[in-house]
């Protein structure tokens, strides 16, 4: 018994006998041919869509049924596809067969080696936007003052400069570390430290540091800023520790430089640079407090005291010689004691009786 089978022209028709692919059906009417015990059925399929999946793809590619209407693609483990259909990014497939209908569009398929990791392409922006790709590629952003060390399962990769950048994904265990370039401020709060005359003195300090070589700052220590921070206050310890007060508070940059010449080639070995170093506080004891006020309160009174005491020395060796100018000259002494005569007379009425032997010999009335 004949009986007709009509395909559209968006359709393809698969012929099937016994649950067995036979053929494809162009466009058009068929008469197929049913017999008893032989069961035949049509599947019809629409190649305006694009993709084509089927569970006997293989079966079709291999007879040859397909060909001229369809592309295909059979990628590796390693290996992904990116399709355009009519000149636009349209999908992005993974490892597998792949079959796409070339009836209605114009169809370019370019296949990538995703060995290399890192993934750039002349339209890569376009291509991140599609939503099948977030399947097989992984973003990391780095920012305009940073540097991205890139590792994959654990080993250094390669060194990523600021920007966004695309990682394949499913050939390893992927990971970015941002390192800051710009300087960096550790503050060393509340570092309690014995002098070597057995004062404990409190000390707020300031490292300002820069990372010059990101891969060696990150794989010789864990932590690049706690292990500079613990190298600072080992070398305040051991600075710290061979000064007596005193000395500490007069010479403070001489502390400053040889807590610089201690740190600085422990930074270099981390991959740091030591860009600054400075003292902000140094915090004494209460009572130490109240017993340096009393002895600078008492060096200055001395001061104080031997000033007063030098001029007092000066006023009477002025004295004396005054005296001694008075005593050589008569007519100068009369003089002074008319300039003494002439300020008591400001204030009161006085008459005066002069001699030739001077005020002495005579009577001062006072009116």
């Amino acid at each position: 018994m004949l009986f007709p089978i009509k395909i559209r022209t968006h359709e393809r028709g698969l012929l099937y006998r016994k649950g067995d692919f036979q053929r494809v059906l162009a466009p058009g009417t068929h008469w197929l041919l049913r017999l008893p015990g032989m069961a035949t059925r049509v599947e019809r399929v629409s190649v305006r869509e694009a993709y084509f999946n089927h569970p006997d793809l293989e079966v079709m590619i291999k007879n040859g049924a397909l060909e001229g209407e369809i592309e295909v693609v059979n990628l590796m483990d390693h290996e992904r596809a990116l399709v355009w259909i009519d000149g636009r990014f349209d999908h992005l497939f993974g490892p597998g067969l792949h079959a796409v209908w070339n009836v209605f569009h114009k169809i370019h398929i370019e296949v990538i080696d995703a060995r290399e990791l890192v993934f750039n392409h002349p339209q890569r922006q376009v291509i991140l936007n599609a939503p099948s790709t977030s399947r097989y590629l992984q973003c990391f952003a780095v920012e305009a003052e940073a540097i991205g060390l890139f590792f994959v399962d654990g080993r250094f990769h390669s060194i990523l400069e600021p920007g966004l950048h695309a990682m394949w994904k499913d050939l390893g265990r992927l990971r970015v570390e941002a390192i800051d370039q710009r300087e960096l401020t550790l503050d060393i709060n509340a570092q309690d430290v014995i002098t070597a005359d057995k004062v404990t003195v409190r000390l707020n300090t300031l490292v300002t540091f820069r990372v010059t070589e990101p891969r060696k700052a990150v794989t010789v220590v864990g932590d690049y800023r706690q292990a500079l921070y613990r190298e600072a206050q080992l070398a305040l310890r051991a600075a710290i520790g061979t000064r007596e007060l005193d000395v500490l508070l007069a010479d403070r940059d001489g502390l400053v430089q040889e807590l610089d010449g201690l740190i600085r080639q422990r930074a270099e070995q981390m991959g740091l640079e030591l860009v600054s170093l400075g003292l902000r506080d140094i915090i004494l004891p209460g009572e130490m407090k109240t017993l340096m006020n009393r002895v600078t309160e008492a060096k200055k009174a001395a001061e104080a005291n031997l000033i007063a005491r030098r001029e007092e020395t000066a006023a009477m060796r002025s004295q004396a010689n005054t005296a001694k100018i008075l005593e050589a000259n008569p007519t100068l002494m009369k003089l002074r004691e008319l300039e003494v005569l002439e300020k008591v007379a400001e204030k009161a009425n006085l008459n005066v009786v002069l001699g030739e032997t001077g005020l002495t010999n005579h009577i001062v009335k006072l009116v």
